[in-house]
């Protein structure tokens, strides 16, 4: 843990809010005590939901180390991730997390990811949007040749 980065995710995150970027987030990935991903929230200005810090700081050092995992990186952010962040932060592997502000502290200034949370631990038929597993006969199912394929890259 270095105090210093997570001064670096918050002295980010206070600009993107002066200069009316986005959100009061941002996120910084470490990779051997140099930060190889920065992102901060651009949600309204890209005009894209998923445009939060973490993925953005993902994006970021993956593309800086030519890998779409985050082995022996860290992500200091400057708050706790979001439903959202934390299933791309689990996909990209890193080993550890640290976060300044928390769920609660977000939730107090109107980010509030409470209904979210509660949401993924409903049933498909009891959550708010419709989720509706549709058939159709395919003969071409990429399940199954991902299943048969050789070569393929494992992640």
């Amino acid at each position: 843990m270095d105090k210093e980065h997570m001064a670096t995710a918050l002295e980010l995150a206070y600009e993107n809010v002066k200069n009316k970027n986005g959100g009061p987030f941002a996120a910084v990935i470490v990779k051997d005590g140099e930060i190889v991903g920065k992102g901060t929230n651009v949600v309204t200005t890209a005009n894209d939901p998923t445009a939060h810090a973490e993925i953005s700081a993902i994006r970021d050092a993956c593309s800086t180390l030519d890998d779409y995992q985050l082995t022996d990186c860290e992500i200091y952010t400057t708050c706790e991730p979001c439903p959202m962040c934390l299933g791309a932060i689990y996909w990209a592997r890193p080993r550890a997390v640290y976060y300044f502000n928390t769920r609660e502290d977000a939730a107090e200034i109107g980010f509030d990811d409470k209904f979210i949370y509660d949401q993924i631990g409903l049933p498909m038929g009891e959550r708010s949007m419709l989720m509706e597993k549709i058939d159709v006969e395919s003969t071409k199912l990429p399940f199954e040749l991902w299943s048969i394929t050789a070569d393929k890259v494992e992640y």
